[in-house]
């Protein structure tokens, strides 16, 4: 209906509307600290808006078809659109944040808001465009700023998900992620890993290593497609919109492998194998276990052997996997990359049954195979359903 209500959420109430736009409006944002609402619509405008004063303080005009969506950089003073127009638009509205706020406050300047209505008749410069970004050849469908970084990533009915950096004077292509098979509807990064998550009509959810641009895990669901995508602020939470509803879904486990023998805790933090000492209260890291798999795929259980002071890894990387890890003579000192002949095998889950041996389940051809500690095979047998 062309309008902007704003609305008090538990008394779920509309407090005002907001009228101006002349087509449907996309996309919808708070900003972070100015009493500020960015919208964007088919009427190929943007638009900023006072929630205190009720006005429109800026129209940024450039795209030549429907802005899809339009939001606010995390912490400059930037915005970054995507359009029907094929381009991705990063636009400083650093002279409007001037005209429109106090200094050290974000009080409402009546004055300073009248006069910008009048440049806005000669041609604003209040918000400029700072870069258009050229890559896609079909409709851009939503772009996003990295949290921290000066990242960019954008999805498209190209079906794929363009990776952007920037500067102060220049912004540039990166990388694509191929991998959807349908318009990508819309993308955000992971706010603690170096992953870029994507939604799509090809009814899939799709997690991306941002330094390899690889897909390392697809979620699917057969019979909607999704739509939007949300990252909770502080928890590890994401949510994706589809057809009939939403999915809320975490990526990385929050509980670690550990095992605890005595007065030592065993587990596994941030690509590290640790020892806490409950006895004098000591945490150390031990040994580096970075090939256990990506950073999200968190390893899932590990076996202590006291005896020959050995540990056992489990992951789900590659369908699952077991590594076997001899620990250092002494915790001292930094953690040690570990012994370059790590044995490995393919496995659901692996623990130790004696000094010597241990066993592995491998859930496909439902056997468990006992192996010593050179990793040899000494029996195998198959199981009852587990």
């Amino acid at each position: 209906d062309y309008k902007i209500k704003v609305w008090n959420y538990k008394t779920r109430r509309c407090q005002f509307t907001l009228t101006g736009h002349l087509d449907y409006v996309r996309t919808v944002y708070f900003h972070h600290e100015y009493p500020w609402i960015l919208s964007c619509s088919d009427d190929q405008t943007i638009r900023i808006w006072n929630w205190q004063s009720r006005n429109c303080i800026a129209i940024l005009t450039g795209h030549n078809h429907y802005v899809n969506s339009a939001q606010f950089h995390p912490k400059e003073d930037l915005i970054v659109s995507a359009s029907l127009d094929q381009t991705v638009r990063v636009w400083d509205f650093s002279g409007l944040r001037k005209k429109n706020a106090a200094p050290g406050t974000v009080a409402y300047d009546e004055s300073a808001h009248r006069a910008s209505q009048q440049a806005d008749i000669f041609g604003s410069t209040d918000a400029i465009v700072k870069y258009v970004l050229e890559g896609h050849d079909r409709s851009v469908n939503w772009a996003t700023f990295h949290p921290t970084l000066p990242l960019i990533i954008s999805a498209g009915d190209d079906r794929q998900v363009k990776l952007w950096r920037m500067n102060e004077t220049k912004a540039w292509e990166v990388d694509t992620c191929r991998g959807h098979t349908n318009n990508v509807s819309s993308t955000l990064f992971h706010q603690r890993q170096e992953l870029i998550i994507s939604v799509a009509e090809d009814k899939c959810v799709r997690v991306w290593d941002m330094s390899k641009r690889t897909a390392v895990q697809t979620f699917r669901r057969e019979h909607d497609r999704f739509w939007a995508l949300a990252a909770h602020p502080e928890l590890n939470l994401f949510a994706a919109g589809h057809d009939n509803g939403l999915i809320v879904f975490k990526l990385e486990r929050e509980r670690p492998a550990y095992a605890v023998h005595q007065s030592n805790l065993f587990y596994i933090k941030d690509k590290y194998l640790r020892v806490y000492d409950y006895a004098n209260s000591q945490d150390t890291a031990v040994l580096s276990v970075r090939r256990t798999g990506s950073q999200f795929i968190q390893p899932r259980a590990l076996s202590y052997n006291p005896a020959e002071r050995a540990v056992l890894i489990t992951s789900t990387v590659d369908g699952g996997t077991y590594e076997l890890y001899n620990l250092p003579k002494d915790y001292s000192g930094e953690a040690r990359e570990p012994a370059s002949d790590g044995k490995r095998g393919t496995g659901n889950s692996a623990i130790f049954i004696a000094r010597n041996r241990f066993a592995v389940l491998e859930k496909a051809n439902q056997t468990i195979t006992i192996r010593d500690l050179q990793n040899n095979s000494t029996k195998s047998f198959k199981t009852p359903s587990v």
